[in-house]
C-alpha cells in the first residue's frame, strides 16, 4: 500500500512540474515574439532611441486596449443583432476602428503623422513575417 502511495505522489509531483514548466516556455516564446516584434517595429520605422523610449509605451497601452476589446468580442455578452441574442461583431470592429484612430493620433505626437500611420503597414507585416514563420517550422 505504501508503494502505492508513493507512486501516485511521484506520479503527481511530475505531472504538475511538467504542466508548470509548459506555462514558463509558453510564456518564454510569448516574450521572445513580442522582443521580436518590438526590434521589427523600431527598425521598419527607423525610432530614434528617444522616440522608441516614447513611443513603446503608447505601443503597450494600444495593445492592452485592443486585446481588451478583441476578448470581449469574444466573450462578451450578448449585444443588439438581427439573430436576437447574439453578439454585435461590427460593433467589436467599430471599436477596433476608434481605437485605432485615436493611437494613430496620439503616435503621430511623438513620431509624425506619416510614421504613425505606417504604424500599423508594419504591424501588419511583421503578423504576416510571423505567421510565415510558423507555417515554415511546421514543414
Amino acid at each position: 500500500m505504501m508503494f502505492n502511495r508513493k507512486n501516485i505522489w511521484i506520479t503527481l509531483f511530475f505531472s504538475i512540474f511538467s504542466i508548470a514548466l509548459g506555462f514558463a516556455q509558453d510564456k518564454n516564446r510569448f516574450q521572445a515574439i513580442e522582443n521580436e516584434k518590438i526590434a521589427y517595429i523600431t527598425k521598419e520605422l527607423d525610432l530614434t532611441p528617444r522616440e522608441a523610449q516614447q513611443f513603446f509605451p503608447l505601443y503597450n497601452e494600444y495593445s492592452q486596449t485592443l486585446w481588451d476589446i478583441r476578448k470581449e468580442k469574444l466573450n462578451g455578452t450578448p449585444k443588439n443583432s438581427f439573430r436576437g441574442g447574439s453578439r454585435d461583431v461590427l460593433q467589436y470592429d467599430a471599436k477596433e476602428v476608434e481605437i485605432k484612430k485615436e493611437y494613430r493620433a496620439r503616435f503621430a505626437k511623438v513620431i509624425g503623422n506619416a510614421r504613425a500611420s505606417q504604424f500599423f503597414e508594419v504591424e501588419q507585416e511583421f503578423r504576416e513575417h510571423l505567421y510565415k514563420s510558423l507555417q515554415n517550422r511546421r514543414k
